[in-house]
């Protein structure tokens, strides 16, 4: 089995963050200074059961493999692709021509009621109990470590900065996290030329925490232009910086153009499941004062709302 030492990016041990002392503070450096230099980092250590992640693929292996006509009863009108299913060749990039080669089901929060107003714009979760009934459980418990694995980190963004602790934290309490299951099927032989599993793009919300994936595919674009391989395997959570947090720190911490490119052999499939933290809608995302005088003292992102700035971005990537 590949190990973090396999990591191509730079990798952080969630030890030290308990650790306190000068192993907290290296962790610290670490999570910022990757965000800062090329937007991403792996997390070892990081609590999240590798038996969970590969329950969580075999429940969705079932669910994506249910007749056409089954999923497309999860698929609800008017959510923007926010809850349950949403069929191949749906989503494309930003600026792309083609859609991507995927579909896939998004889970929103699920530690509060379904008439939370964090339901409000897109409805309640949607489950495919009498289908695939352990899938539930199983995302239920997933979010819940992600979303605490992603509160922390977004800790260390904060103190990386000099920031009180609950900056960036407390702009996602009881937001619209998501966890997106992603399914990329065998490459079908008509699809459009030039089309891939993910087209190059930047996510839009604060970190994304992406547990391991079922295969290879990943890749971060780097300054001088070439595409450099990102490790997706079980043994770390890649985490990137998204274009909110971007927008917030002005530009100190990077939103990395990625993609998820064709296998060599085009037959096999691969899963992933990144975990999209996001604000509440309410949250300003006006770069804050402190980053701006860290960046040349000019302010070079937008004053925006998180929501507004998710409606722009649903819009532009066909599903809004």
């Amino acid at each position: 089995m590949a190990t973090q030492h396999d990591q191509t990016i730079p990798v952080v041990d969630l030890a030290d963050w308990r650790a306190g002392g000068a192993a907290h503070a290296r962790f610290v450096a670490g999570v910022g200074a990757a965000l800062a230099d090329i937007g991403f980092f792996a997390v070892a250590n990081h609590g999240i059961s590798e038996a969970l992640t590969r329950g969580a693929y075999d429940a969705a292996r079932r669910l994506f493999h249910l007749p056409a006509e089954r999923k497309a009863r999860y698929h609800r009108p008017g959510a923007k692709g926010q809850r349950g299913y949403t069929g191949f060749g749906t989503e494309k990039a930003k600026d792309a021509r083609t859609p991507d080669l995927k579909e896939f089901w998004q889970v929103g929060r699920t530690d509060v009621a379904d008439d939370h107003p964090v339901h409000a714009p897109y409805g309640p979760n949607v489950w495919p109990d009498d289908d695939v009934a352990e899938f539930r459980a199983t995302m239920v418990e997933l979010y819940r470590g992600l979303d605490g694995l992603g509160a922390g980190l977004l800790e260390a963004c904060a103190e990386y900065l000099g920031e009180a602790p609950g900056t960036f934290r407390d702009m996602a309490r009881e937001s619209d996290t998501i966890i997106r299951v992603i399914y990329y099927p065998p490459v079908p032989a008509d699809a459009p030329p030039g089309s891939v599993r993910s087209a190059a793009h930047e996510d839009i919300n604060l970190i994304t925490l992406l547990s391991g994936a079922t295969a290879e595919g990943l890749e971060l674009l780097q300054r001088d232009g070439t595409w450099r391989p990102v490790h997706t395997a079980f043994d770390t959570i890649v985490v990137d910086a998204g274009d909110m947090l971007q927008n917030a720190t002005n530009g100190l911490y990077k939103s990395t153009t990625h993609r998820v490119v064709n296998p060599v052999d085009g037959s096999t499939d691969r899963y992933s499941m990144p975990c999209f933290i996001h604000p509440r809608k309410d949250v300003d995302l006006t770069p804050r004062a402190s980053c701006v005088a860290r960046t040349g003292g000019v302010a070079r992102y937008p004053s925006i709302t998180a929501g507004d700035y998710l409606e722009q971005r649903l819009r532009e990537i066909g599903l809004g």
